[in-house]
């Protein structure tokens, strides 16, 4: 069989891994390249920041990369840019990613220095690209950040849809639900393949919708009689959206702390991703011309890391922010695996200082954005 005759998907970075998340399509001369993502360090990579997958394929083939497609701005989907650029050199072929998406990327290409220049061009949820042989559609998903889309590429073989990492919820904060019917036609046509995986997988059942965990915030902020401190990962511009219009509704300030957060924050608002109510938020010098009551700082720590602002806080390191009696500290994350023992240690820390600490394991504040088992049996049925 000739190249031309054959369709091959690769994954580089290895489905089902958490993190390093790269897919490569072939057909005949043609490659798209999907997603560019990395990899955290198990336990035992003593030494080592982050993982990134081997591109010396690609390098090997530049000559035949048509064009690169990002699904979503997270860090295991895009982390790996700057690696693959400094690999392969000014690249010759367009970069696809929405306007969110983008942003993150370009903001974190900025942190770099002497490293060549993507050609990207910006897409929508509906957009529909040229990219060689390949005819690339961008569907809208529901995950745990804006701008996430699946992927339905047409090839002179067939259909493939890349579902992109997803759940399907009927009541997203942004109001726009997963694009049913996109999904459906491709399983009205010649669909030869549909990639999926979901961190969620051996779960049933259905995840729960963000509006949920908005409810359940609005409850634990009225009731708390200091500050209420809420960290989560950096990329949930909904869980920030709900934070702030809680604070809003309920007479509090927010101050946000966090490199990686408060980069997110002015980008998403920047593109209309996150609306920030007027006179809300507070910068960090002015958290103490407040009452306690009347503050809601939103941060990163959610995963113990050992810089982050959470945890110099539990330790009493942080420079304007020390953890108090009085506090309500809100993990809205679930733990990554391998991180269980320093989030613990946090908790530890929190609680000694007589903070009362909330998270998902004993209360509804955080959702998943990876479909459970009936999500990817929907998806299944609908690709077909």
């Amino acid at each position: 069989m000739s190249r031309q005759d054959q369709l091959q998907v690769i994954f580089l970075g290895g489905v089902g891994e958490i993190g390093k998340n790269m897919s490569l399509l072939e057909c005949g001369d043609d490659i798209l390249v999907i997603d560019c993502g990395i990899g955290f360090p198990e336990n035992d990579m003593l030494g080592v920041d982050v993982v990134i997958p081997d591109y010396t394929y690609l390098v090997e083939n530049r000559d035949r990369i048509r064009g690169m497609v990002f699904t979503h701005g997270h860090e295991d989907h895009v982390g790996g840019f700057p690696f693959f650029l400094r690999a392969i050199g000014e690249p010759d072929f367009p970069v696809f990613a929405a306007p969110l998406t983008r942003g993150i990327i370009e903001a974190k290409l900025s942190e770099w220095e002497g490293l060549p220049t993507a050609d990207f061009q910006e897409v929508q949820a509906g957009d529909t690209v040229e990219i060689g042989c390949f005819t690339v559609e961008f569907i809208h998903v529901n995950h745990s950040i804006p701008a996430a889309c699946g992927l339905g590429i047409r090839t002179p073989l067939g259909s493939v849809v890349h579902s992109g990492d997803f759940k399907i919820d009927h009541t997203p904060v942004d109001g726009k639900p997963l694009d049913v019917e996109r999904f459906v036609a491709y399983g009205d046509g010649e669909t030869l393949l549909l990639i999926m995986d979901s961190t969620n997988a051996e779960k049933p059942g259905y995840v729960a919708s963000e509006r949920g965990v908005g409810d359940r915030m609005q409850a634990l902020f009225a009731e708390a009689e200091g500050r209420v401190i809420v960290a989560t990962f950096a990329s949930n511009i909904h869980r920030m959206q709900q934070v702030f219009d809680i604070s809003s509704r309920l007479g509090r300030k927010v101050c946000v702390d966090g490199r990686s957060m408060l980069r997110n924050i002015q980008v998403a608002s920047r593109l209309g991703y996150l609306n920030i109510p007027p006179d809300v938020r507070i910068d960090l010098d002015d958290v103490t011309a407040y009452e306690p009551r009347q503050v809601t700082v939103l941060t990163t720590g959610s995963q113990g890391e050992p810089m982050s602002v959470l945890v110099r806080m539990s330790e009493g390191e942080h420079k304007h922010l020390k953890t108090q009696p009085g506090d309500t500290v809100v993990l809205s994350a679930n733990p990554i695996p391998g991180n269980e023992a320093l989030i613990w240690r946090t908790v530890n820390n929190l609680c000694r200082q007589g903070a009362r600490v909330i998270y998902s394991a004993i209360d509804n504040v955080h959702v998943s954005g990876h479909a459970n088992r009936e999500e990817m049996k929907l998806m299944v049925s609908m690709v077909r």
